[in-house]
């Protein structure tokens, strides 16, 4: 079949959009508390609460660094009573009510059981393959308040073909793409974009389905690996520019930003090896343009969130944009439907509103009626600590120490890959095992506390990037001028 191109709009374009794949299944279990003083009350307009919260108990759905972080942050909002997770982690269990999951992640009717069997009464689900397959869903079918989009709204992740779709019907900036499903439409596809070539898989792949780079032999290797598994391929042209993530809160109608971030997919220091999970963030960014987030909500959070409503398919929960900031302005690179791991950890690291309140907003389409969100003033940085031979084949089994000399009031720990082994000791258990989180008054102080307490924690073949914040410290990172200006 030949190659089809079509312009769907002056921002999208795609090749022969089809139906996504069948969503990914995947597993994960447990829960949480942490002492922490954000500060913050309730959130009053026109002499009402916008949100009362007297005891509420959410349970947390996943069992990674961004789950334990949206624990730590949920316990410490005075309105929150109690905080349950499914599975969560070790790390987790010391804080917070764990409780399994025998059926795994991806049961719906398992989860909404449990939220019952709890008395929670607002369910957090962490994971994006949860979401695809139907969990919120299952959730509201039991009258349970849920944060999370519906499977058809979190398509937005599970299918890049799907995302590009939307973005062009919602006039989204975005990269040229073609939608591939033989290899005839991939070499055509990488023939027209030329390199750097970009490889995306169109499901789900924990953020290690892309492929970026020169070689064009390793372009088509992977676009093969990606057709021969059953899944069709995204090739997009490369976008230059510093990359931004920016969580916008939605309730389907009303769109709420977060702070902006900065993630590091690669493994290897200066950006070097292949694309991972994320090693590391900070935020915020002092370097990107003071108009960027207001441009995102209004040129690509509010325009898709409008057009998933109007389609009869209202995306609720949180709208994570991936950008890049190129010489022809920010352009989208990704949606996912979730908070992104790891730059979760600083982004609520620094919120100083309640988080409860802010999802249960969310969740009862009510955050019209929030105030302005308080953050505080310190910058956030965190480091993953991955196991030996991660992303490729990651080494399990073996044991953590040096948690215990980290000193609380620079540096904390949020467990990712971790579990208790037959013996009682903390051992590794995945590819990324810990996410250090630290504040500073700048960039400067925040990287040394945080590398200072990686420096304590002891793994056998651990790795981890040297270089997360650096050259935005060293003020080294650079956003092209616009098009026409130079």
């Amino acid at each position: 079949m030949g190659r089809t191109v079509r312009r769907w709009s002056a921002y999208a374009w795609l090749a022969v959009v089809r139906p996504p794949p069948a969503p990914a299944v995947a597993v994960v279990r447990r829960r949480v508390r942490w002492g922490a003083r954000f500060g913050g009350g309730p959130w009053r307009r026109g002499g009402e609460a916008a949100t009362t919260l007297t005891g509420v108990k959410p349970l947390v759905v996943g069992s990674g660094a961004r789950e334990h972080a949206l624990v730590r942050a949920l316990l410490a909002d005075p309105d929150v009573e109690a905080v349950f997770a499914a599975p969560g982690n070790p790390g987790i269990e010391l804080v917070a009510d764990c409780r399994p999951l025998p059926g795994g992640l991806t049961d719906g009717d398992g989860v909404a059981d449990l939220a019952e069997e709890l008395g929670a009464d607002l369910v957090v689900i962490g994971p994006e393959v949860p979401l695809v397959a139907g969990v919120a869903d299952a959730v509201r079918a039991r009258g349970i308040d849920c944060f999370g989009p519906s499977a058809d709204a979190a398509r937005l992740e599970g299918s890049k073909a799907f995302a590009k779709e939307v973005m062009a019907e919602a006039d989204v900036p975005t990269a040229r793409a073609y939608v591939c499903d033989d290899e005839t439409q991939l070499r055509d596809a990488l023939d027209a974009t030329g390199a750097p070539y970009v490889v995306k898989e169109d499901g789900l792949a924990a953020g290690k389905g892309v492929v970026v780079t020169d070689d064009l032999d390793a372009a088509l290797a992977h676009g093969r690996a990606c057709i021969d598994g059953g899944s069709p391929v995204v090739v997009e042209e490369f976008l230059d520019g510093p990359e931004v993530s920016i969580f916008c809160v939605t309730d389907g109608t009303t769109v709420l930003p977060l702070a902006q971030a900065q993630d590091f997919k690669r493994v290897g220091d200066d950006d070097q090896g292949p694309n991972t999970g994320g090693m590391g963030a900070y935020s915020p960014l002092t370097w990107a343009p003071e108009s960027l987030t207001n441009e995102v909500v209004e040129r690509i959070a509010q325009p898709t969130v409008d057009v998933m409503r109007r389609r009869g398919t209202p995306f609720s929960g949180v709208l994570y944009v991936g950008l890049a900031l190129t010489s022809r302005g920010p352009r989208v690179v990704e949606f996912n439907a979730r908070f992104g791991d790891p730059e979760t950890q600083v982004v609520l690291a620094r919120l100083r509103t309640p988080l409860g309140a802010l999802l249960q907003a969310a969740a009862r389409e009510r955050l019209d009626q929030l105030e302005p969100l308080a953050w505080r003033p310190e910058t956030a940085v965190t480091v993953v600590i991955a196991s030996d031979g991660y992303p490729a084949q990651p080494r399990t089994g073996d044991p953590i120490s040096g948690l215990d000399q980290i000193d609380d009031d620079a540096a904390y720990v949020l467990h990712a890959g971790t579990a208790i082994g037959d013996d009682g000791t903390l051992q590794s258990a995945g590819g990324r095992v810990l996410s250090v989180v630290a504040l500073g008054s700048d960039l400067a102080e925040a990287r040394e506390k945080a590398y200072a307490a990686v420096d304590l924690v002891d793994l056998p073949g651990s790795h981890h990037r040297t270089d997360i914040g650096l050259a935005a410290e060293r003020g080294a990172v650079a956003v092209p001028s616009p098009e026409g200006s130079r």
